[in-house]
């Protein structure tokens, strides 16, 4: 039994707040974050500016949504960039990333072994790799 039944805190709840008509999607915590800009990632793969594409494939991530096909077209977009790097670039690049970005690039690394694909394995073990030991970021954790 409450305490104090003089109280009238309880007469603030705003019932209108769990009426089940008055449904809001939560899909609008996560607007905005529709994901990496294609055209930006694939002109500077185009281009030949491989740091730029990956810096634009981390750009914007689809985290706090619920749109699925934004966050399969973000993580097909990245893919498509770690499979362009060549292996002697793989090591500068994830040397130039944040802590942010590490942290993002091994979550969509190991979004990407879940589905593999032609030869995606191959290359994610790579990048995988180089992020895990070559990251100044992770040996800063480590042994601090």
């Amino acid at each position: 039994m409450a305490k104090n039944t003089d109280s009238a805190r309880f007469r603030r709840v705003d019932v209108d707040e769990y009426d089940e008509n008055k449904f809001v999607d939560e899909e609008e915590a996560g607007e905005g974050q529709q994901g990496p800009d294609e055209v930006e990632v694939d002109g500077a793969i185009r281009g030949g500016n491989m740091m730029g594409a990956l810096q634009a494939a981390l750009k914007n991530p689809p985290i706090n949504t619920k749109n699925q096909s934004a966050k399969d077209r973000a993580e097909s977009l990245v893919l498509k960039v770690l499979i362009s790097f060549k292996s002697n670039e793989i090591e500068k690049a994830v040397q130039s990333l944040d802590k942010n970005s590490v942290d993002l690039l091994m979550k969509y690394i190991y979004k990407g072994f879940e589905s593999p694909s032609d030869n995606s394995s191959a290359v994610l073990l790579q990048w995988h790799e180089k992020l895990f030991f070559l990251s100044p970021v992770l040996k800063s954790a480590d042994h601090g």
